[in-house]
């Protein structure tokens, strides 16, 4: 499956923005999908992650209640809306999908490009 991430940019803290990532190639719904993030020097981090029926989602402690992971399997689609954001979440994000639900990168074997957020204080 190949997968599209798209949504980024600048934003000011205690703002919002949603990221999108489209799916190809394969059956979408086959997979879990989820989100991760790389701060500059820092390791690749999970951020959220989804079933494939979009059943059950998990979330980071630094995002939850403030970023929601949805997916549109009709659209091949999944989404990251993120609320009250802080300087700390600047970091390109990265979409990912994979066979398990899971918080750990290497249960992902397909990922998208990665969108760049960049939260302003």
């Amino acid at each position: 499956v190949q997968l599209q991430a798209s949504g980024g940019g600048l934003v000011q803290a205690g703002g919002s923005l949603r990221l999108s990532c489209a799916a190809s190639g394969r059956t979408f719904s086959n997979y879990a999908v989820g989100w991760f993030r790389q701060a500059p020097g820092r390791e690749r981090e999970f951020v959220a992650a989804i079933t494939k029926s979009g059943g059950r989602t998990t979330y980071a402690d630094s995002v939850k209640g403030r970023f929601t992971i949805a997916r549109d399997n009709a659209k091949d689609t999944m989404y990251l809306q993120m609320n009250s954001l802080k300087p700390e979440d600047t970091a390109v994000y990265y979409c990912a999908a994979g066979f398990s639900y899971s918080s750990y990168s290497y249960t992902y074997g397909y990922w998208g490009q990665g969108t760049q957020l960049t939260v302003s204080s």
